[in-house]
């Protein structure tokens, strides 16, 4: 899928978190959107994602030559986030299987072979909430990641990962990004973003 913004702005209040941003997001290719903390990576995705609306400017979504409407776009799209909330009731089965029942999942994946990905053979059965902030991330991932979705979108997806946890993340993201749109969100630049082709620099924008 394409996005292209035409001078999109948002403001809150009378702050402009960024403005007269004007780019496309080609599929296949890996876009990094960088800056320090606060300064509105966050805010764009989130435009990006259509769960809040820029203040000016346009957001265009084509998908085989057909324009998306914007309230469709979620069906489109698979997203990470600090701020993004697991059912910690369940076990990690039925969250995958919850998650899967609204995304389809990439071919040649069942929620088996998932289980087995995810490599917490002692936590299968145990609620999500009994879970370490590191494994809780790997679940957003895998749930994001092998979704089959055209849009990716992952805001600081290194989050409390360690070493083993950040070279997982880039093997599977490096074996499911073909023909996807990614953009990521870092203040870590190579950490979380090594694979990615184009960068904006959201604080060029203010």
């Amino acid at each position: 899928m394409t996005i292209t913004l035409t001078g999109i702005g948002k403001k809150f209040s009378t702050e402009w978190i960024f403005r007269d941003l004007s780019t496309r997001f080609d599929p296949g290719k890996g876009y990094a959107i960088l800056g320090r903390n606060g300064s509105g990576k966050s805010t764009l995705l989130q435009v990006l994602a259509g769960n809040i609306h820029s203040t000016s400017g346009k957001i265009s979504y084509i998908q085989k030559g057909k324009e998306i409407p914007d309230p469709e776009i979620f069906r489109h799209l698979s997203l990470v986030a600090p701020y993004q909330e697991l059912i910690e009731e369940f076990t990690l089965r039925e969250m995958l299987e919850f998650h899967f029942s609204f995304k389809p999942i990439v071919d040649g994946f069942t929620i088996p072979r998932i289980t087995e990905l995810l490599a917490f053979p002692q936590s299968r059965t145990k609620q999500i909430l009994k879970y370490s902030s590191g494994m809780k991330q790997r679940v957003k991932l895998v749930c994001a990641i092998l979704s089959e979705t055209p849009l990716l979108f992952l805001d600081e997806p290194t989050t409390n990962l360690d070493s083993t946890g950040i070279a997982w993340y880039l093997n599977l993201i490096n074996d499911h990004r073909k023909n996807r749109t990614i953009i990521v969100c870092s203040n870590m630049q190579q950490v979380e973003t090594g694979f990615c082709e184009e960068s904006i620099q959201i604080e060029d924008y203010k």
